[in-house]
């Protein structure tokens, strides 16, 4: 009785606390898509309103499809960030699932190896990263922020998978091994499908400081060919100058993939809260 009466009221108060969060985090998103409707004056004079006949204008979306090639910035920052989930998710899980169902000599100080990435940021070796990368010849590539960002994002996805792969039934895994399963069978056709909560939380949190990031498209990949939609919004801010109407076009734009990006990711990661709110 008890069960059956607090479960229907825990799961209402999970989802009513998701649509808040929701709500909060969208907030400055819609300011920001709201703004850039607007002329330049009323974004400064009145920034929490919606646009009228006189305040509405699309001069910040004319701006930024006539200065640079945005649909390339946007086709190289899918590129890149698809494939460094892909990459992050693939070898993350394979290590994490390594670590935790094989016991080796070394393999804790493997685990605490691998952390350390989590604490070091991978900006503190950018010379080194650069040298690198100007010696194997993938300056201006888009491998060349691939790999960094693959190596980025690999100890947050070991830390964090390796802890669910031990939740993981070892008598599951135990009779397909008996049944005859590889490894890898074992791997991607009992392990992968149970973990999936864990591969959405770790593709939120690797998703977004990929796309965001400034640092390594200007660094490792300027070229006009290779330029991500962050770098190229940078086009708009000026030392003395902003046109803060393209500007706010520009992340307008940038905000919908990312956007469609973080819901396929996160439907796992919901059920997955929901799921352990009601137990």
């Amino acid at each position: 009785m008890s069960i059956a009466t607090h479960s229907p009221v825990r799961s209402i108060a999970a989802h009513a606390i998701l649509i808040a969060y929701t709500a909060i985090a969208l907030f400055p998103v819609l300011v920001i898509v709201v703004n850039s409707f607007k002329t330049r004056n009323a974004i400064f004079r009145s920034p929490l309103s919606l646009p009228d006949a006189e305040t509405f204008s699309l001069i910040g979306y004319q701006t930024v499809w006539a200065q640079g090639d945005f649909i390339l910035y946007f086709q190289n920052s899918l590129v890149v960030t698809v494939a460094s989930l892909a990459l992050v998710l693939l070898f993350g899980a394979m290590a994490a699932f390594a670590l935790s169902e094989y016991r080796f000599r070394g393999n804790t100080l493997m685990g605490l190896y691998l952390a350390l990435g989590i604490m070091i940021p991978i900006r503190l070796g950018t010379v080194a990263i650069l040298q690198l990368m100007v010696a194997s010849g993938l300056v201006n590539t888009l491998t060349a922020l691939i790999l960094v960002y693959t190596a980025q994002g690999l100890p947050l996805a070991v830390f964090i998978l390796s802890e669910f792969m031990q939740q993981v039934s070892k008598d599951l895994k135990d009779a397909g091994r008996i049944d005859g399963l590889s490894e890898y069978h074992i791997f991607f056709r009992l392990v992968l499908p149970l973990v999936r909560p864990a591969m959405a939380t770790v593709a939120v949190f690797t998703m977004i400081p990929i796309w965001n990031d400034l640092w390594f498209p200007l660094i490792l990949a300027p070229a006009e060919e290779t330029k991500t939609v962050t770098l190229g919004a940078q086009v708009f801010i000026g030392q003395f100058v902003t046109n803060w109407n393209a500007v706010l076009s520009a992340l307008s734009l940038a905000i919908l993939p990312v956007l469609v990006l973080y819901v396929i990711f996160s439907r796992q990661l919901i059920r997955g809260i929901t799921a352990g709110a009601v137990k």
